[in-house]
């Protein structure tokens, strides 16, 4: 049944059926050919999946995100890094990762971030003779830290799959967060070095007093939305409407750069985003409802419980089997459809599911980055306006920094546990 449902899954992928449309026919032929139940709960399954409190925080995170785009948030917090950064050598790539690190606390989306921060920085990098291959690269690999920095929509889709905890994946995200936006810089310092780019641009940054009075509002953006779901003020569901009427307000009131119109356009955009997501989620969960039913996952479990005698093999087994799905699969979708199979599987190995699921969650990012279906590839493809063939080259290393933070969030569980540790979970 499952080998069944995955092929006729992966062949019409392959047929260029968008993902959402073949992983709900896989699972309509399942229902249909393997169960004897009636087809009416197809429809059935696929809004159980959407109707989950949780997940109404994804179209909310993906409207802030489109309006600190769209409102001047993004380019005022680009200023203040520039401004700091300007005289290190390499200090604008170094400005493209911090910016999609702050920026990325609040969208909580890896593809919002790549528009968003690519469409300032992509430029100002190639103008200060950067590759314009490495400038995408660094700019589709900086804004996975979207999907790790909280919140994150997928931190949400995790906890709702696997039934963990939200807040608590939301603060464990800050380890592998921040460790691969040190890695990143780290590799840029020793990237200018070698090749010889990176050094000060001819035209002065902007005063730092100056950027920082203009950013002050953008900064406060994350602390009033993180420190709200830590403080126990609001959840993080709550929050994502917080953080839309936040920057609806900075971005139209204060710095005016949003129009009614532009907001529209806004919306639009968002809704159109939020469908395709939701989507995903609705068709996942109907798939995850036909194995499940079948005894699969259990089947899987027990197979898997048989073949690993330990943690340290289990863990490997799965980082090369997510690693390969996420190339092919959208991450949403991978986690709606495997997270509940593969938690209780860690679970019983001793491992903590806050743990396992940033494991996930940072492994399946990487699918972002890899052909071919890198999502943010093809963003930042997009506002390059080169082909995938000239970032390849640059993209290969930044793949092998993010698979060595990887391995260290897979067996150093101190990374995640850390920040749950600070404030006393």
């Amino acid at each position: 049944m499952l080998a069944t449902m995955i092929i006729a899954m992966v062949g019409l992928m392959l047929l260029a059926v968008p993902v959402a449309v073949a992983i709900g026919l896989a699972g309509v032929i399942g229902t249909a050919f393997f169960t004897n139940l009636p087809l009416i709960v197809v429809p059935q399954q696929a809004f159980i999946a959407l109707d989950k409190f949780p997940l109404a925080a994804i179209p909310f995170f993906i409207l802030a995100g489109n309006i600190m785009a769209a409102g001047g948030i993004s380019s005022r917090l680009v200023d203040l890094v520039d401004s700091l950064l300007r005289d290190v050598r390499g200090g604008l790539p170094i400005s493209c990762i911090m910016v999609c690190m702050i920026f990325a606390a609040v969208s909580g989306s890896s593809v919002a971030t790549t528009f968003a921060i690519g469409a300032i920085l992509i430029p100002a990098m190639t103008r200060q003779n950067y590759p314009i291959g490495f400038a995408a690269s660094l700019q589709a690999t900086s804004a996975e830290l979207g999907v790790l920095i909280p919140p994150s929509i997928p931190m949400i889709l995790y906890g709702v799959s696997a039934q963990a905890p939200v807040g608590d994946l939301f603060v464990a995200g800050l380890g592998p967060g921040a460790l691969i936006a040190v890695a990143l810089t780290a590799y840029v310092l020793v990237w200018t070095r070698i090749t010889g780019h990176g050094k000060a641009e001819d035209v002065p940054a902007k005063p730092f007093g100056r950027s920082l009075r203009r950013a002050l509002l953008a900064l406060l953006m994350p602390v009033v939305i993180l420190g709200g779901i830590y403080g126990g003020i609001f959840t993080p569901t709550e929050a994502s409407v917080v953080a839309v009427v936040y920057a609806l307000v900075v971005s139209m009131l204060v710095y005016r750069e949003l129009s009614v119109l532009g907001l529209l356009q806004v919306i639009r955009g968002s809704t159109l985003s939020s469908a395709i997501v939701m989507f995903i989620i609705s068709m996942a969960g109907l798939f995850s409802f036909v194995i499940t039913r079948a005894g699969i996952p259990a089947m899987i479990g027990t197979f898997i419980a048989e073949t690993f005698d330990g943690p340290i093999t289990f863990l490997l087994a799965v980082n090369a089997f997510l690693f390969l799905v996420g190339m092919f699969v959208e991450t949403a979708a991978s986690i709606v459809v495997i997270a509940p199979i593969l938690a209780p599987v860690a679970v019983a190995f001793g491992i903590d599911p806050v743990h396992f699921g940033l494991i996930m969650i940072t492994n399946l990012a990487l699918g972002m980055i890899t052909p071919p279906f890198g999502v943010n590839l093809f963003a930042a493809c997009a506002v390059a306006n080169i082909g995938l063939e000239r970032m390849i080259r640059h993209l290969l290393p930044l793949v092998a920094v993010i698979l060595a933070c990887l391995m260290l969030v897979t067996y150093v569980p101190w990374i995640t546990s850390a920040p749950l540790a600070l404030i006393g979970r």
